[in-house]
């Protein structure tokens, strides 16, 4: 698509706004930055502006005769497709993408797209690190915080791009087509915005719109969702992992080592307590997913292996603080829905206080409750959720929470309940808005508290 002189509006003035307008200045086309929120001022949009970027700014209300005169909108992913600006432009015939897609009709080279309601961030990190190890181009974007756009134009025919993508993103994809995509898991999630599950499971696999039978699909065969895409509606090649059985074709967990299965031959790859420094079983999931994208990439197994071994966890997922008092804290911030938290609560091998609660996105907590398996000495719920998650806790006849008015004296009352031999674990099931910015400014708050004890 040639952008040179073309009228675009630009939907947000956020990170990936900005980005959008970073690349589209750089190709020549006239943009204006659109921002609905008339808290703003234009001078407060326009700080935000890369170096060296001009464009007019419109805040607020914006009537159709000045939409009808853009030849392009650009949406970042915070902005829902079924929004009422989106349906005026696209009832004014003003075609809209996202700033995905305007980052993969930019690019060069090849890309790997990864998605699923968890383990992404991990999974692109590792996937990330293992290509950055064996080829002398890498590039890691999308949802991982760090917007496509701001590194399209960098990228060669030889580069490789490793995009985390979330569901908010997939949305607004039509053209975008990675070499290798994958679809970590589907489980409930942000049905706040996508309304029913059968809608999240179809956004989800949007990622694989543009693939044929000569790209591939890494795909978790023991998720319901993924599996019946694989077998039956899979456009790529599928390439399964898998945590509880052995596959023919495939990556799979089987006795604390992970095999690679292909052309009939089963091959042990590595080792979970000695090649590893992760915990818990989503991370093994988590590893496999990243090894089949390396396989897949005909990175060598050698070179993948390496990688793994020197990779360590996330920030904000599952990760180790520090210990005090003889009590382990860890930060699973990035656990914004039951699935995710799940995982945290698994990866725990001593009694723990929890903190659980944040922002409602409709979600339902009775497998969450389900996972604490005799664990959970303590729940310490704060936010919006916290009398929807103790009415759960009530059903399955969990008595031992207790409610926080605020982030600082829930952390007080985490350290005043903790014993040596516990863990403290921040791992609410819920997104954070309302009383952070987000997750990120949630973790670093608990860990800035726990270095402080």
């Amino acid at each position: 698509m040639d952008f040179r002189g073309k009228k675009v509006f630009i939907i947000g003035s956020g990170k990936s706004g900005m980005g959008a307008l970073s690349a589209l200045c750089h190709v020549k086309a006239v943009c204006t930055v659109y921002d609905g929120n008339e808290k703003l001022t234009e001078e407060g949009v326009r700080s935000r502006f890369p170096e060296g970027m001009d464009a007019d700014v419109i805040i607020g209300e914006v009537p159709d005769e000045v939409l009808a005169g853009f030849d392009l909108a650009v949406i970042s992913p915070g902005v829902p497709i079924d929004s009422p600006l989106v349906l005026r432009l696209k009832g004014l015939d003003v075609p809209v993408i996202g700033e995905v897609e305007l980052g993969f009709e930019l690019a060069k080279g090849r890309l790997i797209g990864i998605t699923g309601t968890n383990g992404k961030t991990t999974t692109t990190t590792l996937a990330g690190q293992m290509m950055a190890d064996y080829f002398s181009s890498v590039f890691v974007v999308g949802n991982i915080g760090n917007p496509y756009t701001l590194e399209a134009l960098k990228t060669t025919d030889e580069s490789v791009t490793v995009a985390e993508i979330s569901s908010f993103q997939l949305e607004s994809v039509e053209s975008f087509c990675p070499t290798v995509s994958a679809i970590l898991n589907v489980t409930p999630d942000h049905l706040n915005r996508h309304y029913t599950m059968e809608n999240y499971a179809a956004v989800k696999e949007r990622i694989t719109r543009g693939q044929t039978k000569q790209e591939y699909c890494v795909l978790n065969y023991e998720n319901d969702y993924t599996r019946d895409f694989g077998e039956n509606r899979c456009p790529a090649t599928p390439m399964y992992f898998s945590s509880k059985r052995e596959l023919e074709e495939g990556v799979y967990y089987k006795d604390g080592m992970i095999y690679i299965a292909w052309n009939g031959k089963s091959t042990p790859a590595l080792d979970i307590h000695t090649d590893m420094n992760l915990v818990g079983m989503c991370n093994v999931e988590n590893v496999m997913a990243a090894l089949a994208i390396g396989l897949c990439m005909d990175v060598p197994l050698k070179s993948l292996i390496q990688t793994i071994r020197n990779f360590h966890a996330v920030e904000h997922r599952i990760e180790y603080v520090a210990a005090k008092g003889g009590v382990d804290y860890y930060n699973d911030s990035k656990a914004t829905n039951p699935d995710a938290a799940i995982q945290g609560i698994l990866a725990m091998s001593k009694p723990t206080i929890l903190i659980g609660g944040g922002y409602d996105k409709q979600s339902g907590y009775d497998e969450w409750f389900e996972a604490f398996g005799g664990k959970v000495k303590l729940l310490v719920l704060i936010g919006q959720t916290r009398e929807k998650i103790a009415d759960c806790a009530k059903r399955h006849g969990f008595d031992h929470y207790v409610f926080a008015d605020s982030f600082e004296e829930c952390l007080k009352i985490c350290t005043e309940n903790a014993e040596a031999g516990d863990a403290v674990l921040l791992s609410p099931a819920c997104a954070s808005w309302g009383m952070f910015s987000d997750y990120e400014e949630r973790g670093r708050q608990f860990k800035e508290y726990v270095r402080s004890l």
